[in-house]
């Protein structure tokens, strides 16, 4: 496994989908497929997850371009292309540092990630949160979608995956996706 280096790549912890391939394209992931692909996983998400879950896939749709999702600010890599033997991968990880303030907003994701392709090119498979512990005051961790933040001490962040762009057959908010791969990855 390729370990992170610096603060920032401590965001990536371990997260996952469900069973139905949710996208077909930019525009082919349905608030239902999302409802679908989480209760897979055995939730049954109320209709504000469902709403939440919605919002996210509507803010990211325009950065499958990855050149516009960095002229929106998600322009710094923090991580090399992340992948676990045992567990799948996470890809890339790009982080907009404007947006690691401390707030959750299921429409405004700290981090992109991008899956290397054969072709050279970046596919947008999913995103993370990341909310440091010192932004953090309240006594319960952060939440969206129905589920709580999983702590990360080595790097004093509160974090969440959600796979919206590529189905993770081990749960849509789960760290590592076994259908996320680095066999294209190349230095960035």
């Amino acid at each position: 496994m390729r370990r992170p280096t610096g603060l920032l790549a401590g965001i990536v912890l371990l997260a996952a989908c469900g069973d139905e391939r949710i996208i077909s394209d930019a525009w082919g992931t349905t608030p239902d497929a999302l409802r679908i692909a989480v209760s897979h996983t055995g939730d049954v998400p109320s209709a504000a997850v469902n709403k939440e879950l919605a919002a996210l896939q509507k803010a990211t749709a325009k950065f499958h371009s990855i050149e516009i999702a960095k002229a929106a600010g998600w322009s710094e890599p923090i991580t090399g292309c992340m992948t676990d033997t045992m567990a799948g991968g996470m890809g890339y990880h790009y982080a907009n540092p404007k947006l690691i303030d401390g707030k959750v907003r299921a429409d405004e994701p700290e981090l992109l990630l991008y899956e290397p392709e054969k072709d050279g090119q970046l596919r947008l498979v999913g995103v993370e949160y990341i909310v440091p512990f010192g932004a953090w005051s309240a006594e319960e961790p952060p939440k969206l979608f129905g589920r709580s933040f999983s702590r990360n001490m080595a790097f004093g962040i509160w974090a969440l995956h959600a796979w919206v762009w590529e189905n993770n057959p081990s749960g849509l908010l789960s760290d590592w996706n076994p259908r996320v791969s680095c066999a294209y990855a190349t230095e960035r």
